[in-house]
């Protein structure tokens, strides 16, 4: 038996990245799964190679009739929502507070702020007539401190983590849980999108050639080492839309090796060391 036998499960963003593995674990534990995006031929890939227990919805979460439709979809297909992973993304603008781009930093908020409020908005509608549920949104490291991502999708993120909240202390009384997750850096293809590449689908696919690259750049951020998989932030999902978290709401799990907790000890030591050796040695600290 699986932990979220019987329930049915809604997971938008799910065409690719953490999205498309919490879809995956979702049936793999039982839950029957409306995989939604905006990418067609890969939700139906991905709804194909679960089975039966799952279908594909074309949704753009920044249209409220797109997401009101998705949620129907659920309803009709499976008989409820008992879940709704609000994880659909984009990737950040890196610029600054002084070269922000208007059009832009409100795309960036359309998808992740308003396109979490509409997940929630009809999710909760469906959970309500049929005794609750819990809701999960994608949070970030982001949107707890600045300087890991761009300044539209950290505001954003910032705003989720709030927006969650809110909805959890106002939908507490239907039984509704409402929840957050924050990941650090976990290898998906959002890193090379953020970096300018024009193909999402590529960028999808070359993962593997940055892990060396982002596990080396950690080291000074994360005091767990290694760098974040889709197993990670999926494996939370899982815990909070299931009943082992049933006294759990308004919260945010970080998966993050740490880094909200702080530097790496041996970071800080070694700062001192070079600190100790310009001050004793009266010369320049190596490097």
């Amino acid at each position: 038996m699986g932990v979220l036998d019987g329930k049915v499960g809604v997971v938008t963003g799910a065409t690719s990245g953490i999205g498309a593995r919490t879809a995956e674990v979702f049936a793999a534990e039982g839950a029957r799964v409306v995989i939604a995006g905006r990418r067609t031929d890969e939700g139906e890939a991905l709804a194909r190679s679960i089975g039966d227990a799952a279908v594909f919805h074309r949704t753009d979460v920044s249209v409220e009739e797109d997401v009101a439709a998705l949620v129907d979809r659920a309803v009709d297909a499976f008989g409820r929502v008992d879940v709704m992973v609000n994880n659909a993304g984009s990737p950040s603008h890196l610029t600054g507070v002084m070269d922000v781009e208007r059009s832009l930093f409100d795309a960036t908020l359309s998808v992740h702020v308003t396109g979490t409020l509409l997940g929630i908005k009809y999710a909760a509608r469906a959970m309500r007539e049929s005794g609750g549920g819990s809701i999960v949104n994608m949070c970030s490291v982001a949107g707890h401190a600045g300087g890991y991502s761009g300044l539209d999708y950290s505001v954003a993120k910032a705003a989720v983590a709030h927006l969650t909240r809110c909805a959890a202390v106002e939908l507490g009384e239907y039984g509704i849980r409402v929840n957050s997750v924050s990941p650090g850096f976990v290898l998906t293809g959002i890193f090379g999108k953020g970096a300018g590449a024009a193909d999402a689908d590529a960028a999808d696919a070359r993962t593997d050639g940055l892990r060396h690259l982002m596990t080396d750049m950690m080291g000074a951020h994360q005091p767990l080492p290694g760098i974040g998989e889709t197993d990670d932030p999926a494996a939370a999902m899982v815990f909070l839309a299931s009943d082992a978290a049933r006294m759990i709401t308004g919260q945010d799990l970080a998966v993050d090796g740490g880094m909200l907790a702080g530097r790496p000890a041996a970071v800080m030591l070694a700062e001192r060391a070079r600190i100790a050796a310009l001050v004793t040695g009266g010369g320049p600290a190596e490097t």
